[in-house]
């Protein structure tokens, strides 16, 4: 009797096995079939351009990285542009020359890397975008930098600017050894100058892991102070498990499964589809960065870290606000840190359309003690009002005060985004009513209206905020906070 029940928990568990074997398998083939009936990969997405820069480049230089820079956009003109379908010439399409998309109808072409020099400069500053982004998205601020004394660097990190396919195979080193190049060339061009950081989304990581980096390796120079701007440091799990359908569509020689988005190319200078290893490289960067920043509390140097001023959405779908406040701004000694916060509009009353209400994580850090950074919350001044004030909760045990800040949100609008914070209203391609003159496509305020998944463009794409209404806020501390003040001559 005994035999016999044994025998049948075999039976009973080999049969469950291989159910949940073959279900799994169903599973499997079903999400391969869906990826696979995605729109089919272009020239843009299989192009490998090899003037791209890697760790391993025989590079010395930033006038080196930038002739390499060279190279490669004349590879750009011969392997894409030259080569897409006749029906790829349309009026938006980023790789149509000529069309509303083209970058070469902005001048500069701000996917490339750009260098604002300045005499007698009060100061070198490195400002670094994000994944999948190029150099426009800090073009505002760094002339801004430059207008008030800065020698400006906008660096095009490795992989952007140019074509998605960039994003397949780089890898975060290469990023970091660019920011090494670019940082000693700052340093060679401002002297005595104090060097700083500005670093949007990935390069807010990437900004933080070289400052980590300098603490042990005395021939990197050092930071003077770091701004970062909706920083990746820490993003979803998931973005480490998704590198499995990236490598199951390699070995199936199913290239579409390494992407985790195929769109349009309607951008001139963020890319549409995003590489699945774009997003596993960020996860190894944040990773990378906890690790260096436990491995410096354990040998004492965090003092020696360089004062962080953050902004960060309190919502933001690309990367994680707890993991900024618990990851690094909690994990950094008291030493001039402040994180600012831009709340949802309160007078919207949109909170119970959310799916999840900041204020939980708010008001604790408010009415808590002991925070070993400053803390401001931009937020409504009462329910009944769009106009917002400052609340500032100083590091430690004091009471936290109000101050007016003369803004106010704008009718229609719940929050900030991640992708808004850098512009202002005024920018030419993303700002809103109030945008500059653009020499292409507008996209700050675009509203495709029709039926629901008909457009490959997801609708929430393009309803996503891409100007901040607060930006002037926000200029003004990145300046007080670099010891650059305002320059009332400098052009809005």
């Amino acid at each position: 009797m005994t035999n016999f029940l044994i025998k049948s928990v075999r039976y009973l568990a080999k049969t469950f096995a291989y159910g949940a074997i073959g279900g799994l398998v169903v599973l499997i083939t079903l999400f391969v079939i869906y990826l696979e009936n995605r729109p089919d990969l272009k020239v843009w997405h299989d192009a490998d351009l090899d003037a791209e820069f890697t760790e391993k480049s025989m590079i010395q230089s930033f006038p080196e990285y930038l002739a390499l820079e060279q190279r490669l956009f004349a590879q750009l003109d011969e392997h894409i542009y030259a080569k897409i379908e006749p029906g790829d010439k349309r009026l938006i399409n980023r790789y149509h020359r000529g069309s509303l998309s083209d970058p070469g109808r902005w001048s500069p072409n701000w996917n490339r890397s750009f260098e604002l020099e300045r005499e007698a400069p009060a100061a070198g500053v490195l400002v670094l975008h994000g994944m999948s982004d190029s150099p426009y998205s800090l073009r505002n601020i760094g002339e801004r930098l430059n207008g008030n004394g800065a020698w400006v660097v906008g660096l095009r990190l490795p992989g952007h600017g140019t074509a998605p396919s960039g994003l397949t195979d780089v890898q975060w080193e290469d990023m970091a050894a660019a920011v090494r190049l670019a940082i000693h060339h700052l340093d060679e061009k401002v002297g005595d100058r104090p060097l700083h950081i500005v670093g949007y989304s990935n390069g807010g990581a990437l900004a933080v892991q070289y400052a980590l980096s300098a603490l042990q390796d005395r021939a990197m120079p050092r930071i003077g102070r770091i701004v970062l701007i909706s920083p990746a440091i820490g993003v979803s799990p998931m973005a480490g498990l998704a590198v499995w359908q990236s490598r199951l569509g390699h070995i199936l020689g199913l290239h579409k499964l390494e992407w985790n988005d195929i769109l349009p190319e309607y951008d001139p200078f963020k890319y549409g589809s995003f590489a699945i290893n774009a997003g596993d490289q960020v996860h190894r960067l944040t990773a990378e960065i906890s690790d260096q920043l436990e491995q410096h509390r354990l040998d004492g140097k965090l003092m020696e870290f360089p004062p962080v001023l953050a902004f960060q959405s309190a919502v933001d779908a690309t990367v994680s606000t707890p993991a900024l406040i618990a990851g690094l701004m909690q994990r950094l000694p008291e030493k001039g840190h402040e994180l600012v916060l831009f709340d949802v509009n309160r007078e919207a009353e949109s909170e119970h359309l959310l799916s999840r209400d900041p204020r939980a994580e708010i008001v604790p850090l408010i009415q808590g003690g002991n925070l070993p950074f400053d803390l401001s919350v931009v937020t409504n001044e009462n329910r009944k009002s769009k106009r917002v004030m400052v609340r500032h909760k100083p590091a430690g045990n004091a009471p936290a005060t109000d101050e007016p800040l003369h803004l106010a949100w704008p009718p229609g609008m719940y929050s900030l985004s991640h992708v808004a914070l850098p512009f202002p209203e005024h920018d030419p391609l993303y700002g809103g009513r109030k945008a500059g003159a653009s020499p292409g496509i507008e996209l700050g305020d675009i509203a495709l209206r029709g039926e629901r998944g008909a457009l490959q463009i997801p609708a929430a794409d393009m309803l996503r905020l891409r100007w901040n209404p607060f930006y002037p806020y926000l200029e003004q501390r990145l300046l007080d906070f670099l010891d650059l003040p305002h320059n009332p001559d400098t052009v809005d």
